[in-house]
């Protein structure tokens, strides 16, 4: 037994791109942070990054939230205080492909998880949910109130999640649960030391854009551009992820003083264009960025706009970045790292 005089946070999937940020701001904070993460598309790299900028490294356990043993040994091993459950797929279009395998990582791996929590007594939980849990169709900008009617499988995996944290709330009243709609998160540590480095073929528009200013694509492609909106292109919430981050801290702060389950949007509350995030880009860049119109990816919403007054109300939580400190953060971490954390 070690490591039972001091508790902690378990993160999962905290190498990742949102979770290595989150777990700077909770280290910052002075919490004590364990990361669980498979690198299934994140890279150790990004935990000596977190050390640079914090002084310090969190505790790093290689390994999948659906190893049932793998977790009762962390929670036997460590006090675990709370959970922020950021481990998960999360690309719209390849869940179109693969629904099953989406299934069952992003739901089934997520039972698993509350199953160890709920045998161990660790009953506070923050999760990473989306704002695709949104009925694509609906009245614009999304509150914590509008239809949930997901229009792709990865959605209805976050969707499902969420109903099932909704259950255990329901029948247990000691369980502490946020759920957080993220909208687009950008950007990156302005240390350049972290940021956004998918393994696979990214499934967001930021790393497409500063890929291509950087060299590694010829040319961005603009899945469609026939949408209703007024420059024919998705409109999305972008939000940076510094922000994005420290509402993960001040929602546990906020289930501290109120028990039971909460829901908050995390978003700026204004839309830009695929076309506008491209002419910003470009300037911040200084390069030319070549695009190229292809067909619509299956699954995409044409507008998603965060309303984002309930986290301002009730976490005292403000976007502090613009779209040009997006832009420019990304850059820096993109010119620092043109591959990536290779």
């Amino acid at each position: 037994m070690r490591n039972r005089n001091h508790s902690y946070l378990l993160v999962t999937g905290g190498a990742g791109y949102i979770g290595s940020h989150t777990v700077v701001e909770l280290m910052e904070a002075g919490h004590n942070v364990l990361v669980l993460d498979n690198f299934s598309n994140s890279s150790r790299a990004s935990i000596e990054g977190v050390r640079k900028i914090c002084g310090k490294e969190p505790i790093l356990i290689e390994g999948n939230i659906a190893d049932e043993e793998l977790l009762q040994n962390i929670f036997k091993e460590h006090r675990i205080d709370s959970v922020l459950h950021f481990a998960g797929l999360k690309s719209v279009a390849d869940s179109v492909s693969q629904p099953l395998k989406y299934y069952i990582e992003n739901v089934g791996s997520s039972l698993c998880l509350f199953d160890v929590m709920e045998c161990n007594n660790v009953r506070k939980i923050i999760f990473s949910s989306s704002a695709t849990v949104y009925e694509p169709a609906g009245e614009q900008p999304y509150s914590e109130l509008s239809p949930t009617g997901p229009g792709n499988p990865y959605g209805k995996t976050k969707l499902c999640v969420e109903q099932i944290l909704h259950g255990l709330a329901v029948a247990n009243p000691n369980w502490e649960i946020g759920i957080l709609r993220y909208f687009n998160p950008v950007g990156a540590h302005p240390s350049g030391l972290i940021g956004e480095d998918p393994k696979q073929y990214p499934n967001n528009l930021m790393p497409l854009v500063m890929q291509t200013a950087i060299g590694r694509r010829k040319k961005l492609e603009i899945y469609g551009d026939d949408y209703d909106t007024p420059d024919g292109t998705c409109i999305r919430d972008y939000i940076h992820v510094l922000d994005l981050a420290r509402g993960h801290l001040l929602a546990l702060e906020y289930l501290e003083r109120h028990p039971g389950i909460h829901y908050w949007n995390l978003g700026t509350g204004k839309g830009i264009s695929v076309k506008e995030l491209v002419e910003q880009a470009k300037e911040i860049t200084g390069t030319e960025i070549e695009t190229q119109v292809v067909a619509r990816r299956p699954g995409d919403s044409p507008i998603a706009i965060a309303d984002p007054r309930k986290a301002k109300e009730e976490l005292l939580w403000h976007p502090e970045y613009s779209l040009v400190n997006m832009c420019a953060d990304h850059w820096n971490w993109q010119r620092h790292h043109p591959d990536g954390y290779q």
